[in-house]
C-alpha cells in the first residue's frame, strides 16, 4: 500500500534549520541594539549683556561749614613804663670745703685692745669614708668603735630605703626601671640637706630623693672637735620582679 503524502511535502521535516536561522536573527539583532550609540546635541549658550546709556548716581549733598577765625593778639601798650627794683636782694656766699695743703689732720691713735675679733667658723663638708667621728644614726649608740658605727649607719640606711620603698605607679605601669644614684649632705645640726640625684627616669630619681628625705635627724660628724657636714652617697636599685 502506497502512502498517501508526498516525503518533500513534510513541514517538519527542516524545523531545526529553521530555528537556527531564527535564532541566529534574532541575536543579531540583539547585539545591534547593543551597539547602537546615542550622542547628545551640544546647547549653544548666548550670553546677553545688557548695557544701559542712562546711568544715574545720586550725589548726596552736602554742607559747608564756616568756623569763626580766631580773635586778633592783644595790641602791645603805647606807652612802657619802667619801675625800679624796689627791694635788694642779698647775695649768699658759699664757702668752699675742699682742703689745701696747708691744713694739719690730726691722726687718729686706736690702740689694739679697742678691735674685736671675730672667729668665723668655715663650714667644710668632709666625705663619709674620711671623716674622724661618723654621724650616729639612731640605734647605733651601742657601737662604741668607729668602725662598728660606720657599718650600722650603712645598715640603717639601707633598712630605712627598703621599708620607705615605694614603686612609682607610672614607672611601674610603663616598665621603667635603672638605677639612681643618691648624694646627700647632713649637716652639723644632723638634718638631711643638699639631695642630689641621678638615674634613667625623673620618676625614678623623685621617689629616691623622697625616701633620703625622710630619714630621721641624726648626730652630726665631727672633725677636729666640732660639728661638720657629712657627705654620703648611696645607689638605689629599682626593678620590677
Amino acid at each position: 500500500m502506497k502512502p498517501k503524502k508526498n516525503p518533500n511535502a513534510e513541514i517538519g521535516r527542516n524545523s531545526s534549520l529553521y530555528f537556527m536561522i531564527g535564532l541566529t536573527s534574532v541575536l543579531f539583532l540583539t547585539w545591534q541594539s547593543l551597539e547602537v550609540k546615542f550622542y547628545e546635541r551640544e546647547s549653544t549658550v548666548s550670553d546677553v549683556v545688557e548695557v544701559m546709556d542712562d546711568l544715574k548716581e545720586d550725589v548726596p549733598v552736602t554742607e559747608m561749614l564756616r568756623t569763626t577765625p580766631p580773635p586778633p593778639p592783644p595790641s602791645a601798650p603805647d606807652v612802657i613804663e619802667i619801675v625800679e627794683d624796689v627791694e635788694e636782694v642779698e647775695e649768699t656766699v658759699i664757702e668752699s670745703t675742699e682742703s689745701s695743703q696747708e691744713t694739719y689732720i690730726e691722726d687718729a691713735i686706736v690702740s689694739v685692745e679697742d678691735v674685736e675679733v671675730e672667729e668665723v667658723e668655715e663650714d667644710i663638708t668632709v666625705p663619709f669614708a674620711v671623716i674622724e667621728y661618723v654621724p650616729v644614726f639612731p640605734g647605733c649608740e651601742v657601737y662604741e668603735t668607729q668602725a662598728e658605727r660606720k657599718a650600722c649607719f650603712n645598715r640603717k640606711v639601707q633598712e630605712h630605703v627598703v621599708k620607705n620603698f615605694r614603686y612609682p605607679p607610672s614607672a611601674l605601669e610603663m616598665q621603667i626601671t635603672g638605677r639612681v644614684y643618691v648624694q646627700f649632705v647632713i649637716d652639723s645640726k644632723g638634718n638631711v640637706t643638699d639631695i642630689q640625684k641621678r638615674g634613667p627616669d625623673r620618676l625614678l630619681e623623685e621617689e629616691a630623693a623622697r625616701i633620703i628625705a625622710s630619714l630621721p635627724n641624726v648626730k652630726p660628724g665631727e672633725q677636729r672637735g666640732r660639728a661638720v657636714r657629712v657627705k654620703y652617697s648611696i645607689p638605689i636599685n629599682f626593678e620590677i620582679q
